[in-house]
């Protein structure tokens, strides 16, 4: 589960100001980090089949944030693929 101290930080991070969380590089920070937890999650649950569709749909939804990026914003796009440690 994501805290919110983690959380405060990664939108702080990436957003710039505490109150900028609309911003597509904290949706992506975020997304990517309850991804990460919940791998490690279903590494331990395998038959946990309820947590994996929610993966898959927060994977899809961060990849259409990716592409919407990469549309607008080349330069923002590599910059956030390198800081996640995201491979394209």
């Amino acid at each position: 589960m994501l805290t919110k101290e983690r959380k405060a930080e990664l939108i702080r991070q990436f957003g710039g100001s505490p109150t900028n969380t609309g911003a597509v590089e904290v949706q992506v920070a975020l997304l990517t980090e309850r991804i990460r937890q919940l791998t490690e999650h279903l590494e331990k649950h395998r038959k946990d089949h309820h947590s994996r569709r929610g993966l898959i749909l927060m994977v899809s939804k961060r990849r259409r944030l990716l592409k919407y990026l990469a549309r607008t914003d080349w330069e923002r796009y590599q910059k956030l693929l390198q800081a996640l440690s995201l491979r394209k």
